[in-house]
């Protein structure tokens, strides 16, 4: 029996997503949806491989009368972010997404939905099953872990494909056609220290917790200026330090570099005499945050409860050094592109910031489409860390996709749009890394644009993607499929 997803149109690929759905993907846990795809493949019939670094090459031949066509790489990526509401119970590596329809939209059950890049890579399966589609010499490119670091992109080797265009299926406005996208890399802070005994003294523990926040995608939200939690709590634990002798046992907020943190916690101890007005200050700083983001966040909340003493407590040197270094991150847009105001060019997401016994990490990922400002941005944040005391280090550096105003598939691509939709399309810049950039790095001369349809509040658990867009997208895809030129 179809799922309600399953009657939506076109039909092919929601039942693929409805399958995609079924199947545990979170990123670092892809051996299931990996061997989905490998086994979707050989079942056709269909060259089918899996290389060193966990991607996925199908290759389809040409339709008959079709083989002089420009040969296409259609790609994707097979996972997706794990993020779900604080009171939902889901485990991303076991449970299926529950998804089903709210009015225009499908999105998900207290979960992230994967529609990024579920809808993409399903789309893909369904132009490798079509008998009726015509098309030139096909591949389909289905990359590992892309939420984490880009890593299925990043283990590309520059003999494995052959197609001279390739099409990527990550962008998520309709209407936009992406020739360019951002940079970026991994800034990792970092405390060592030992453990300090506690030994109470009239003196009560309280949890402080930040939650509600919409939190969303880095790098296509972060310019919607909302709020982030780590920034939140620590903004607090500075205050509370000064005014009410605060000690901090532990911090854990936000869990995904790519994601604007929604939640942040931490427990304190303060003297038990400082605990009403303690409370009150905390109601105090939830209507100032109110007041400050309201019209952006709704659901904003900050509160305090009362919870079992700790036994350790982090060294009040390393504690203020580090709650100083994180209320001085920069957080958020640093620029946007000179000459081009409504894109934003350089921007930092302070994601995650946790402790654990004698070591404390903080990460953020820094983006650029200017490869110099990216630098600049990690020298003045590292500095902030390096003042502090921490130890800072750089990973996972990948290099933005140059924009290519003579692209020949980019000129067809906005001739088909206008054809099939009825309107010209935007050629857009992206803020948010694409593999476009690492891809490229390994094919220079591919020639490549990204487009998708409408998907809002991706790496939330308030992610959706526009059932209307799915098939204007599909209509929009097959047609370029069936008229890329000849060689």
């Amino acid at each position: 029996m179809k799922s309600e997803i399953e009657t939506l149109q076109p039909e092919a690929v929601w039942r693929h997503f409805s399958a995609i759905c079924k199947i545990p993907r979170p990123s670092g846990h892809l051996e299931k949806i990996t061997q989905y795809i490998l086994d979707f493949g050989k079942n056709l019939g269909l060259e089918t491989v899996l290389d060193e670094a966990g991607n996925v090459l199908i290759r389809k031949p040409a339709t008959p009368g079709m083989e002089n066509r420009k040969p296409v790489v259609l790609q994707g990526h097979m996972d997706m972010v794990p993020q779900k509401n604080a009171d939902k119970v889901h485990n991303f590596e076991t449970d299926p997404i529950t998804s089903y329809i709210d009015g225009e939209w499908v999105t998900a059950n207290g979960t992230t939905l994967g529609a990024d890049n579920g809808i993409g890579i399903s789309s893909i399966l369904a132009i490798l099953e079509s008998e009726a589609l015509k098309h030139g010499p096909l591949e389909a490119l289905f990359t590992y872990d892309e939420e984490t670091g880009m890593y299925g992109a990043l283990g590309l080797q520059p003999d494995l494909l052959q197609a001279e265009i390739l099409l990527n299926t990550d962008s998520e406005q309709e209407g936009e056609l992406y020739m360019s996208c951002a940079g970026g890399i991994d800034l990792t802070a970092s405390f060592r220290y030992k453990d300090e005994p506690y030994i109470p003294e009239n003196e009560i523990a309280l949890k402080i917790i930040v939650s509600g926040l919409k939190g969303g995608h880095s790098g296509v939200d972060i310019h919607l200026g909302r709020a982030n939690a780590n920034k939140l709590l620590f903004r607090f634990l500075k205050h509370a330090v000064q005014e009410y002798d605060a000690r901090l046992a532990w911090v854990s907020g936000g869990n995904l570099r790519n994601a604007i943190p929604r939640e942040a916690e931490a427990v304190v101890t303060i003297p038990a005499e400082y605990k009403s007005d303690f409370l009150d200050e905390v109601a105090d700083f939830e209507a100032l945050y109110i007041h400050e983001y309201g019209l952006i966040e709704d659901d904003l909340t900050l509160t305090a409860e009362e919870t079992g003493l700790p036994d350790f407590l982090i060294p009040e040197p390393i504690q203020d050094d580090l709650i100083n270094a994180v209320v001085g991150c920069r957080n958020g847009v640093a620029r946007m592109i000179p000459g081009v105001p409504e894109v934003v060019e350089t921007s930092s997401n302070l994601a995650i910031v946790r402790s654990s016994e004698g070591s404390i990490e903080v990460l953020i990922l820094i983006r650029s489409s200017s490869e110099s400002m990216k630098q600049a941005l990690v020298s003045s944040l590292e500095s902030v860390f390096l003042l502090a005391g921490a130890k800072v280090e750089t990973s996972g550096d990948y290099p933005g996709w140059e924009p290519n105003l003579n692209s020949p598939v980019l000129k067809v691509a906005k001739d088909v749009h206008k054809k099939v939709l009825g309107f010209d399309p935007e050629v857009k810049i992206m803020h948010a890394g694409l593999e476009c950039g690492i891809i490229g790095a390994a094919y220079p001369n591919l020639d490549m644009i990204s487009f998708g349809p409408t998907i809002k509040f991706p790496h939330s658990p308030d992610e959706r993607v526009n059932i209307a867009s799915v098939e204007h997208f599909w209509n929009f895809l097959t047609n370029l499929v069936e008229n890329i030129p000849a060689r």
